[in-house]
């Protein structure tokens, strides 16, 4: 998770640069590159967000358990899904987003788990034991949760202003070609319709029209749609407000060079999201699977994870082991008054899922 100009998270891509692709077992062009050698023996394939593991968890789980993870990565939950649908091509353990697990749960593409073989299960926080995306926690168990906001380069604001509104990236022209917005099309539909002052869930159909015609206005000054490496763009200068994650501008922010930027959960509230671990059907390596989600929920290798990823944590042994610069930083811990104008976002049905790529391919291609 370490390159360019700050420590953490640097580059969606760079864990290949950190680890080795040797040592993550992945080329991007093959997919699971080693996924069939020794396919018999110990192991998990762990396909994850990038910039989303402490820097020994994996090293220090084969020390302990004697089983490698090979891990690839993933951009979008909508190129997790889309990877998945045809078959499982040899995962064991995955990170879907809540939303997600309920899709996949549905069609049948991730499994039940034992939670006889997730003893840690008992150190998550008593809000995170059930879900209403998951009730039960049958198919999944949290391993962050998270909210959207918008991040932006302090000395491009304009008297210091602070873009505390969805409205300077979905409806304004004042950092034109200076921003960039999340692909992640169902996401980045919902936090408009919050702009628009409704529920992000059961979008009417006329709202969803003028959410699509927004954009399509916006289009011109938008520098770029990303894939989750909005921190890289605003590090880099290419944009001065970018749509991201809590916690990949908390990584950016602790890092040298940081103090030159800031984020904020717009005033009209935001998308919270859980992302969660899930073993997909099919798995080859189902045991190893439920040792290696147990081990996450640890609370020694839970605390090196928060340390590196910087995201909100739903395990409360992880949580006190923290520190105050993590357990009373905003960014990480948005205002209460915020939190409570947001919502989780709830799978409306494949059909309504497929309405909101088509609207963002649309969108891109104006």
């Amino acid at each position: 998770m370490a390159k360019g100009k700050y420590r953490r998270g640097a580059s969606r891509r760079s864990l290949l640069q950190q680890f080795g692709a040797a040592a993550i077992g992945v080329s991007f062009a093959g997919g699971l590159a080693a996924c069939g050698q020794g396919a018999g023996g110990r192991r998990v394939n762990f396909y994850n967000w990038d910039t989303y593991i402490g820097p020994t968890t994996l090293a220090d789980f084969e020390a302990a358990t004697g089983v490698p993870v090979q891990m690839s990565l993933f951009a979008t939950n909508d190129e997790l899904f889309a990877r998945l649908r045809a078959g499982n091509p040899g995962f064991d353990v995955i990170v879907p987003s809540n939303e997600f697990v309920t899709r996949m749960s549905q069609a049948q593409m991730i499994q039940e788990l034992d939670h006889a073989q997730i003893p840690n299960m008992s150190n998550l926080l008593p809000e995170f034991q059930d879900a209403a995306f998951d009730p039960g926690r049958r198919y999944s168990m949290p391993y962050t949760w998270l909210v959207l906001g918008i991040a932006y380069r302090k000395a491009a604001m304009r008297n210091g202003e602070v873009p505390n509104s969805w409205r300077y990236l979905f409806d304004s022209p004042q950092y034109s070609q200076r921003i960039a917005l999340l692909s992640e099309s169902a996401d980045l539909i919902r936090l408009c319709a919050k702009y628009k002052g409704i529920s992000l869930n059961n979008i009417p159909d006329a709202t969803l029209t003028e959410i699509e015609q927004m954009l399509i206005r916006q289009k011109p000054h938008i520098k770029a749609f990303h894939e989750d490496d909005g921190q890289d763009l605003l590090a880099s200068g290419e944009v001065d407000v970018v749509l991201e994650y809590n916690g990949d501008i908390a990584q950016l922010m602790s890092s040298e060079g940081g103090d030159a930027f800031d984020f904020v959960v717009p005033q009209e509230g935001t998308l919270i999201n859980s992302d969660c671990l899930c073993i997909p059907t099919g798995a080859p390596h189902v045991a190893e699977a439920h040792a290696f989600i147990n081990y996450l929920l640890d609370a020694e290798a839970g605390q090196k994870i928060t340390e590196e990823i910087q995201y909100p944590t739903p395990n409360a042994a992880v949580a006190a082991r923290m520190g105050p610069e993590y357990q009373n930083n905003p960014v990480i811990f948005p205002p209460a008054e915020l939190m409570a104008k947001s919502e989780y976002g709830a799978f409306e049905g494949d059909e309504r899922a497929r309405l909101y790529e088509e609207i963002f391919t649309r969108i891109n291609a104006a």
